[in-house]
């Protein structure tokens, strides 16, 4: 089995009983990945994607901007600096691997209500594990897909394990069965989680049983003026 060592620094900023806002900053790396990112209430703000070498804003466009001028470089330096605290930590640990916690079953579901042939965005939640990060990749129809998919970097939960989420964007069709498949040290195999499209057509069930209840109506309403009349002649 392969060892690996994580370490991470996280800090939160402004957060008191009275506060209504929550700022959080985050550093680590390991032997695969590297973190520095910035939230704010659970959202990310910012961080640093290291394999395109650029600085990631986490916000909507629409919102205020806040820039973070000079952050990647930072983040470059503190990277550095966290690698050789991990070289230093692994020595005084005699490179003994930290305990690893397996992510609860991924939850899957749409963005939006589904509607056929309409762009919508699935979404792959995954939680509860240690160290970060795991690995998510899609299938539809049993063949992998990789294009039109994300995953965010992950994020601390409170009792120390984290959360990613993996969104792919696709154009629902009846039938489709999508996968979300999670790989992490902790579990033996992939967990995966399926998908399927099925959206009944509008209309069409209340349509056929309003059709029958009025044919079935009609029906009695003929037979009762058919014995009415019968009735009255043998009178």
């Amino acid at each position: 089995m392969m060892k690996m060592l994580l370490l991470i620094l996280c800090c939160v900023v402004g957060a008191s009983a009275d506060s209504q806002h929550e700022d959080i900053g985050i550093t680590g790396c390991s032997d695969l990945d590297g973190e520095d990112m910035f939230g704010l209430d659970s959202e990310e703000r910012w961080y640093a994607d290291f394999s395109k070498g650029e600085g990631v804003y986490g916000t909507p466009p629409f919102i205020d901007p806040v820039t973070f001028e000079g952050f990647y470089s930072q983040a470059v330096a503190d990277l550095q600096t966290c690698k050789t605290s991990l070289d230093i930590t692994r020595k005084s640990l005699k490179d003994m691997p930290p305990e690893t916690v397996a992510p609860t079953s991924p939850m899957i579901y749409t963005k939006e209500e589904v509607q056929l042939s309409q762009q919508n965005t699935l979404i792959c939640f995954v939680t509860g594990f240690y160290p970060a990060p795991v690995n998510v990749s899609w299938t539809r129809n049993g063949e992998h897909v990789t294009q039109g998919t994300s995953i965010n970097v992950p994020y601390p939960n409170k009792e120390g394990t984290f959360t990613q989420i993996s969104r792919l964007a696709f154009v629902p069709q009846q039938g489709d069965i999508y996968s979300c498949r999670v790989q992490h040290p902790a579990l033996s195999g992939l967990d995966t989680r399926m998908w399927t499209v099925e959206v009944q057509q509008p209309g069409v069930g209340p349509a056929v049983f309003c059709g029958l209840g009025l044919t079935l109506g009609l029906l009695g309403v003929a037979a009762g003026t058919f014995f009415l009349i019968k009735g009255n002649e043998c009178r």
